[in-house]
């Protein structure tokens, strides 16, 4: 497979993509509240299929589906969509979208399969967890000491971290709820919650605001650390203990769950969604739904239990791997495309949207495939 993308808007991904040496086609900025940025956006990927003789064309949010699925149509190419999400149907957009059925449904789990129908009723459609590669941390140990030492973190400490979007249903808040309940316990040791994400919404920056109070008032802001935008999530992952991300609505997947797997850590997370199917009780903790009672009962069983959290983080790289490998994954796609390109043009080659929104081709010939692993 050989990937390309054509994206509508300049920005991170792009330069990303750029850099890892894909092929990337510029559409134009499009606005749906202006037509003509629609119309002219859409002969630009007219000209590019025509020109490029690509087989199929992959979707991945409703956005570029319902702007861009009919010139896919109008060229005959076979078109796959991608839910990365849970689909109502409700929604001005994915009403549009429905107005182009694909060929296939791609789902990034099996809890968002379950919506599809609510899209696309009667498409056929398959669960493929996304490929995700384990972090590279050359020396762990001594990124453990210079992350710890940047952060003002003792060695013997204890950490939790959740590195996420600053969002609500991240479950920030309820994690500060189960943490104070932690301070009561004088004979738990020393423990540290590491908070990664920036605001970058006026919404996220009341919320950090909020949580920031919760702390203060709870007094246990000493123990926490918020962090921001980071880089270097590998790093941290590396130089913590436990991962917690107690949603309080359900994650479609959850790739964070499965790179604190990578990174050997035990995963506590609330029994919701996309979660379910990625962590069990040989790698980490489920709890119930907003019950903070249950967190900080998990958090406590953890922090005492060094030996356990090395158990669960053991058995966490093997499920992580089962899940995601990146090589196996990209496999089962190749698959996915090839049936679908064999009952259209017979092909090898394969195109995709990006919810950026963007479209990515894939090409696949019988030299060794360009895409690195993940």
């Amino acid at each position: 497979m050989e990937p390309h993308f054509a994206l509508c808007f300049e920005g991170r991904l792009k330069d990303e993509l750029t850099s890892a040496g894909t092929v990337v086609h510029l559409l134009g900025k499009v606005r749906a509240s202006r037509p003509w940025t629609v119309w002219q956006a859409r002969r630009r990927l007219h000209r590019l299929l025509a020109r490029e003789h690509f087989d199929a064309v992959i979707s991945h949010s409703c956005w570029p589906h319902a702007l861009f699925a009919a010139v896919v149509g109008s060229r005959g190419l076979p078109l796959i969509f991608w839910a990365h999400g849970v689909h109502i149907g409700r929604h001005w957009l994915e009403r549009w979208a429905r107005h182009t059925k694909p060929d296939l449904v791609l789902a990034n789990s099996r809890f968002s399969r379950s919506a599809v129908p609510n899209l696309f009723p009667g498409v056929p459609s398959e669960v493929l967890y996304l490929p995700v590669s384990p972090p590279v941390v050359a020396d762990r140990a001594q990124v453990r000491r210079e992350i710890r030492t940047a952060l003002q973190t003792p060695e013997d400490a204890t950490v939790i971290l959740q590195a996420s979007r600053l969002e609500r249903w991240k479950g920030h808040a309820l994690l500060l709820q189960a943490l104070d309940q932690l301070q009561e316990l004088p004979d738990l040791g020393n423990w540290i919650c590491w908070i990664a994400g920036g605001a970058q919404r006026p919404q996220e920056v009341a919320y950090l605001e909020e949580l920031k109070a919760t702390a203060a008032s709870r007094g246990i802001a000493n123990r926490i650390r918020f962090l921001g935008q980071r880089p270097d999530v590998p790093q941290l992952l590396a130089a913590a203990d436990i991962h917690c991300q107690a949603n309080t609505s359900p994650e479609p997947f959850g790739i964070a769950f499965v790179e604190a797997l990578y990174a050997g850590l035990p995963v506590v997370t609330t029994a919701l969604g996309g979660a379910l199917e990625i962590v069990d009780d040989t790698c980490g903790v489920l709890v119930p739904p907003g019950d903070s009672h249950a967190l900080a009962a998990a958090l406590r069983r953890l922090i005492r239990n060094g030996s356990w959290r090395r158990t669960l983080g053991v058995a966490g790289q093997a499920r992580a791997r089962y899940l995601c490998d990146p090589l196996t994954q990209l496999g089962r796609l190749k698959e996915s495309l090839q049936a679908i390109v064999r009952k259209g043009e017979k092909s090898l080659v394969t195109k995709s949207f990006n919810p950026e929104p963007a479209a990515t081709a894939f090409r696949e010939s019988h030299a060794p495939s360009p895409l690195a692993p993940g």
